[in-house]
């Protein structure tokens, strides 16, 4: 449960994290399936572990709980995952049945965090967001307390670097004086064209918009109430009627698809008078193209930026990845491009076009190409696996099941398959055998049995799966039972 108090240190924030999005402009990285927030583009970690360690622990005034996330139900096991990783252990994490966009989502966290803290302050952030300096941030959000303590609800502006058309902006009433003290909005611009953009510049009455809140719990569900009664109406039933589902709260579908689809800044930020801006000059990026993470990768000093199995030879201005184990990646007298190497697509992009990466997606959408929208690599909440070959009446998979994971009891109408352990120890279930297979054994699952495999060891178990029938779809399951409660 979390415990907010308030003292002369200041309130207890709980951070609310969406993390739902399906960002497509760092495609092929980033997929419908597997977007940027959960890959590790920048290091170690990835972008959405990022964030929930910049909101969590303490920093001077600033002291946060348990962490709230927002997503949906594909992305489920994989937040899990990653927050464990971590050592932090969420507050809830709420699945949307359907994306409705930022202002149902934020009404949903305030309206549950409300059951049990309703003098709780909440924190609204992207989990696919860059910045770098965590103690300026919250020396940001305690000068944002300040407002909230008014019943100000209070977002953060970024200040400009550069007139970027691919940002709202904020307007603001004065310039700012370098104190990051919160100051008064006049209203929120939509992206711009490039001659307003380089005149909000020369103003400097504006900033980036980044889409990142700080407000009370009570005075958010007030603004919500006033300003759209049928959505607080709407998103109150689907709270109250959540359903647990394992460790993750399940928002009730029906009234959920009710929801209005609209962002906060319309819903709600458009509308109310006790708006408040803190300047943040720190360093902030949305990560939005390729071109911002050559950036943030530090090119050398030709401008060449180069990360796994890649070489520059020559090379320029330019950004190459490899993000294959044993595929190399060699850019020869490459000036201003963009190379990034996947096992299943390739993409090589003029660095000045990255903003158009999407149209990318669209055309191999149209062509009904798997590559617009599914990761090679297909994360379930055992483990991941990824197929290595596929023909007309066979698969190969390599398969890997975390230590005490297990895949469900199931069998398949139309294919057989062949288990090779490849590493650690399987646990082997064949309708009513339960058997142990250690490196290099196997065992053969028959059209129709009803079979499970486990890891009861404690490092990660591989095994080869090589399919064969007539259909390898995998909608060609029966399960019989499931630890993930999973249909």
């Amino acid at each position: 449960m979390v415990t907010t108090t308030t003292g002369s240190s200041g309130p207890t924030i709980t951070p609310v994290i969406l993390a739902g999005g399906s960002g497509t402009r760092l495609w092929p990285m980033s997929r419908k399936s597997y977007p940027k927030q959960f890959v590790p583009l920048l290091g170690e970690r990835t972008l959405f572990q990022d964030a929930a360690r910049r909101m969590s622990g303490s920093s001077g005034s600033v002291h946060f709980a348990k962490p709230m996330v927002l997503t949906n139900s594909l992305f489920r096991f994989i937040i899990a995952e990653q927050l464990a990783k971590e050592g932090i252990d969420p507050e809830a994490i709420l699945i949307e049945p359907e994306g409705r966009n930022t202002a149902p989502a934020i009404l949903a966290a305030a309206v549950h965090l409300a059951k049990t803290q309703p003098d709780a302050f909440m924190l609204v952030a992207p989990s696919d967001h860059v910045i770098t300096d965590r103690v300026a941030f919250h020396e940001a959000i305690a000068k944002g307390l300040m407002a909230t303590a008014r019943g100000d609800l209070v977002t953060f502006g970024i200040q400009p670097t550069r007139a970027e058309t691919g940002y709202g902006y904020l307007e603001i009433g004065e310039r700012p004086d370098g104190s990051g003290m919160p100051i008064a909005l006049r209203s929120f611009v939509e992206k711009p064209d490039a001659v307003r953009a380089e005149e909000m510049l020369a103003t400097g009455n504006y900033l980036w918009n980044a889409g990142i809140f700080l407000f009370a719990v009570k005075d958010i569900l007030a603004a919500f109430e006033q300003h759209t009664p049928e959505l607080f109406e709407t998103v109150v039933q689907a709270v109250d009627q959540a359903e647990a589902d394992l460790g993750f709260l399940r928002l009730a579908a029906d009234p959920w698809a009710q929801a209005d689809n609209i962002a906060i800044d319309y819903a709600i930020m458009e509308r109310a008078d006790n708006l408040s801006v803190v300047p943040y000059g720190a360093g902030w990026s949305d990560l939005g193209d390729w071109d911002s993470v050559w950036g943030h990768m530090g090119p050398d000093e030709q401008g060449v930026s180069v990360a796994g199995a890649a070489t520059a030879i020559d090379c320029r201005n330019s950004l190459l990845r490899s993000e294959t184990e044993g595929l190399e990646i060699v850019g020869l007298g490459l000036d201003n491009i963009v190379a990034v190497a996947m096992n299943d697509a390739v993409l090589i992009a003029d660095k000045s076009r990255t903003q158009d990466v999407k149209k990318v997606v669209e055309a191999l959408q149209r062509k009904g190409a798997a590559q617009a929208e599914t990761f090679p690599k297909d994360h379930r909440p055992w483990g991941w696996y990824e197929s290595l070959l596929i023909g007309g009446r066979f698969q190969v998979k390599r398969i890997t099941v975390l230590p005490g994971a297990s895949l469900s009891l199931q069998s398949h109408f139309h294919r057989s398959e062949h288990w090779i352990v490849v590493e650690g120890t399987a646990k082997v279930t064949l309708d009513a055998d339960v058997t142990l297979l250690t490196e290099n054994q196997s065992v053969y699952i028959p059209v129709g049995a009803r079979h499970r495999i486990e890891n009861p060891g404690r490092i990660p178990m591989v095994f080869i799966e090589v399919q064969t029938g007539p259909y390898v779809g995998e909608d060609d399951i029966v399960r019989y039972e499931d630890r993930y409660a999973r249909g």
